[in-house]
């Protein structure tokens, strides 16, 4: 039943079909082939009720704060803030794209925004300072994915709604693996240069340092916002995601005047489209897990994956495996709707903190995303800076490597992730 569906799902691919079609024509199949006796309405009823979830209505809230933030200037107070800082170490134009990513991250929640908004203008700079364009390309991709894990990451909020797992618990968790990812870009990069003998750029003055803070201290208010009032339990994520709306409406048409009034629609319009894309695939995903559910389909394979008795350093390692593979072929909101009910109650059975396997879920979402052949992240960047394939990924293997190496301290010091939780809501 299994290998079938994967036959009908590959073969619509290679048919050019769009994926949620794939991911419809299989369950369909199988209920026709297996279940016959069932209603086929089931499968609507499953689709429409995969997108009921209220705490859903915070996607296209931050998709909405990203987008209005992309075509105002909040991107470009950030990136002047990082640059007067540390633009004078070596590899600073590196570490600033690593660091403007991960700040853009912080106030969209979107890996696409974030190589769209800090790629665009950095790209460029990174050139022109003597790095490589597989080099700038691959940083620029693997850095935004630090928005997958820095609050508000779409990711979590999805795998949130699938698992029953706490949004605002695993917001906070993944801050301190976010800054840890990069401090070790930083790291990596601050090697490059060295080795490759890039220029350092002249050390800013405090007076452009303290200009650039007061530029930049609006923008920094949406982590504020979004992690502040969480911790807080002044509003729950999804009344963050409608708050950070506003303040980007407020910032960007009233204080910055960068965006017009009249240019509000036009940008809602895009975010309409966006979001059905993500709607339709949560949908149909949510539709296809429950048809793998009621065949029985995770209760044949796990055993044999797992074992009998398994441990749960080897369930993590299994569901690290299993979410880098699915990534690196299929978008990452369709694997956190199928694989995310498969494991969860595994995990949870075992005693493994709920939380702390959204973390590495996430994580190991924005490594695929990333990843060879067909990580999405990677078409974005094609798409966005019109490069060839190859040059695109040839400069990811070591980003990739750091962030495996985050994922294993995950999992063997759990604390990382976890003890910003414990202080918050323990």
């Amino acid at each position: 039943m299994l290998t079938w569906m994967m036959i009908i799902m590959l073969g619509c691919l290679i048919l050019a079909f769009p994926f949620m079609v794939a991911l419809i024509a299989a369950p369909i199949f199988v209920m026709e082939s297996s279940f016959p006796f069932l209603n086929k309405t089931i499968l609507a009823q499953q689709t429409i009720g995969g997108v009921q979830p209220l705490a859903l209505i915070a996607v296209p809230m931050f998709i909405f704060a990203a987008d209005i933030m992309t075509a105002g200037r909040s991107a470009d107070s950030l990136l002047n803030l990082v640059r007067t800082f540390v633009q004078h170490i070596r590899g600073g134009m590196s570490i600033v794209t690593a660091a403007g990513c991960t700040l853009f991250g912080a106030v969209s929640g979107s890996t696409q925004a974030t190589v769209c908004a800090i790629g665009g203008p950095l790209r460029p700079k990174l050139l022109e300072a003597g790095y490589s364009s597989s080099f700038a390309t691959a940083l620029i991709i693997n850095a935004s994915d630090i928005a997958m894990l820095i609050p508000p990451s779409i990711g979590m909020i999805v795998y949130g709604v699938v698992t029953g797992t706490s949004v605002g618990e695993m917001f906070i968790a993944a801050v301190a693996p976010g800054l840890f990812i990069l401090l070790l870009f930083s790291v990596y990069c601050y090697i490059y240069a060295l080795f490759k003998g890039m220029p350092i750029l002249p050390r800013a003055s405090w007076a452009e340092r303290f200009a650039a803070l007061k530029d930049a201290a609006l923008p920094l208010g949406f982590p504020v916002i979004i992690v502040g009032g969480i911790y807080a339990g002044i509003f729950s994520p999804t009344e963050a995601a409608v708050v950070s709306v506003f303040y980007a409406f407020f910032l960007e048409v009233v204080v910055y005047r960068h965006v017009k009034i009249n240019e509000i629609p036009k940008i809602a319009l895009s975010t309409g489209v966006v979001t059905s894309v993500v709607f339709v695939l949560v949908g149909v995903g949510t539709a296809f897990s429950w048809v793998i559910s009621f065949a029985k389909i995770p209760q044949a394979l796990l055993p044999a994956i797992l074992g009998p008795d398994p441990t749960v350093l080897w369930l993590l390692l299994v569901i690290s495996f299993s979410f880098f593979m699915g990534c690196m072929f299929v978008d990452p909101i369709v694997v956190i709707i199928i694989l995310g009910p498969i494991f969860h109650p595994v995990a949870v059975k075992l005693g493994i903190d709920p939380v702390l396997v959204g973390v590495i879920v996430t994580l190991q979402v924005a490594i695929g995303s990333a990843t060879p052949p067909f990580g999405c992240d990677i078409f974005t960047a094609i798409a966005i800076f019109r490069r060839p394939y190859w040059e695109v990924v040839k400069g990811s293997p070591p980003f990739l490597l750091i962030l495996l190496i985050v994922n294993f301290t995950l999992i063997f010091f759990p604390s990382l992730a976890l003890f910003l939780r414990d202080m918050a809501f323990h």
